[in-house]
């Protein structure tokens, strides 16, 4: 039976390194997965915010997710946008009912999500808005969330901010982990050589160390943080 996806990132990406391997096992399953990116992952590198000068380098960026989807199966991916590490200038409010307006509409089953707790200001924030559009109400179709690590990030969490990122969740991606690389490396200005975290050889790596920790050849582990059974 299909399963209705809905993968919730900070920024084009996140998606990709956070649970890149899980979509495409998802797809290849017959699942139906719908993509929604949050900040347009550009304007962030200008001293002042102006979207409309960063008009192409945003497109471009979206191409290449489009590209990196196209790899991983994916059926749906939309933008909204948002202003790129600077989501904590925009009310809590406002950033979860446009969730809550892609909730309402694909009606997903399950949700995969940032950390509560990553460096990255966007990603804190975009789990948070999450989690108040996916309020435990009866009849809500959500009933597994997850929470996912990006590389450059939820290893870098501050020890003081709160929980750390303990995986109770793994999948297993050993047939996908091609699949997941061919998918990142369509984002070619995120790329960098190892030893940077975005590396291919530090995502290899990654998978690697999750694999082993549950006997697997490679894996994605994942927080849960709602399932309902």
């Amino acid at each position: 039976m299909e399963k209705k996806i809905l993968i919730i990132a900070a920024h084009p990406d996140d998606e990709t390194l956070g649970c890149g391997g899980t979509i495409a096992r998802h797809t290849a399953q017959g699942d139906f997965v719908s993509v929604l990116i949050l900040a347009d992952g550009v304007t962030a590198r200008s001293t002042i915010y102006n979207p409309e000068l960063e008009a192409e380098k945003i497109k471009t960026r979206e191409n290449d997710a489009r590209k990196a989807m196209n790899v991983l199966g994916v059926q749906e991916i939309n933008f909204l946008r948002l202003p790129d590490n600077r989501m904590d200038s925009l009310p809590l409010l406002e950033i979860t009912k446009k969730i809550e307006t892609h909730i309402d509409r694909l009606k997903p089953t399950i949700i995969y999500t940032h950390h509560a707790n990553d460096l990255n200001i966007d990603h804190r924030i975009t789990h948070h808005a999450t989690l108040t559009a996916c309020r435990p109400k009866p009849g809500h179709c959500v009933c597994a969330i997850y929470a996912f690590e990006v590389l450059s990030s939820t290893e870098w969490e501050p020890t003081g901010l709160g929980s750390t990122f303990n995986p109770m969740r793994f999948v297993d991606i050993s047939s996908f982990l091609e699949a997941k690389k061919i998918a990142m490396a369509a984002y070619s200005e995120e790329i960098a050589p190892f030893p940077n975290p975005r590396s291919l050889q530090a995502i290899t790596a990654q998978s690697n160390l999750r694999g082993a920790q549950a006997g697997l050849l490679a894996a994605e582990s994942f927080m849960v943080i709602r399932e309902i059974i």
